[in-house]
């Protein structure tokens, strides 16, 4: 399931992605409601979770534009606005669920997991390139009668290329992307997850590759016989 988390404080944002990741979400995470909209307009998500006090634009706003723009996907208000007309004013905006802060993290996931499975976003987990399957449901790519399991990080390296075959991703993109730009980890680990999947590639005999366009970055090709 891929999400996207709206929410201001850093510190939780990263909070928040690392729990979602551990339940085999694919997160992106945004700290502006500016941000937010723009993700929401270039990418496809099966539920959002919006701050309702964030810069540059509220979760509120962020939410009504959604709405006006004919964006049904399912959103959950996460917010430490506790008072009943605030939930009111969420719902009637067009929020599909609303949790207030402190919460409890079984109930947060168990509640984006109640959401994903009403999205409209919501596709054949299954996706292909050349003779390859990648599939969401088992983390794992297959060829054939062969499968490797992926961690989630090189999960979400993998739908990205997959998603757009040919396109050129720099290291920055990536690394902004899958782990984001305020994580602790040096930029060096995508380059290090790139050589996990190719070898598990490799292994596969998969008729794709992940190449290297010197001074650019790295896009996922067809290799042809």
């Amino acid at each position: 399931m891929k999400i996207l988390i709206a929410e201001d404080e850093i510190s939780t944002a990263k909070a928040l992605k690392l729990i979602m990741e551990k339940s085999k979400f694919s997160v992106d995470i945004v700290h502006t409601g500016t941000d937010a909209w723009s993700y929401i307009q270039a990418d496809s998500y099966e539920v959002i979770v919006l701050d309702i006090m964030m810069p540059g634009m509220s979760g509120l706003e962020v939410l009504s534009k959604m709405r006006a723009n004919g964006i049904k996907t399912p959103v959950l208000m996460l917010t430490a606005k506790a008072q009943i007309e605030d939930k009111v004013l969420g719902l009637e905006t067009g929020a599909d669920d609303y949790l207030t802060k402190p919460f409890a993290t079984s109930e947060l996931i168990a509640r984006v997991k109640a959401l994903g499975r009403r999205s409209e976003v919501y596709t054949d987990s299954k996706k292909t390139a050349g003779n390859l399957i990648l599939d969401g449901n088992r983390y794992e790519m297959r060829v054939g009668d062969k499968a490797v399991n992926l961690t989630n990080k090189e999960f979400q390296l993998m739908e990205l290329f997959v998603q757009h075959p040919g396109f050129v991703f720099s290291t920055e993109h990536l690394m902004d992307k899958i782990w984001g730009l305020d994580s602790e980890s040096d930029i060096d680990v995508v380059w290090t997850h790139i050589g996990f999947v190719r070898k598990k590639l490799k292994a596969l005999e998969a008729n794709v590759e992940i190449k290297t366009i010197r001074g650019a970055g790295y896009s996922l090709e067809v290799v042809e016989c």
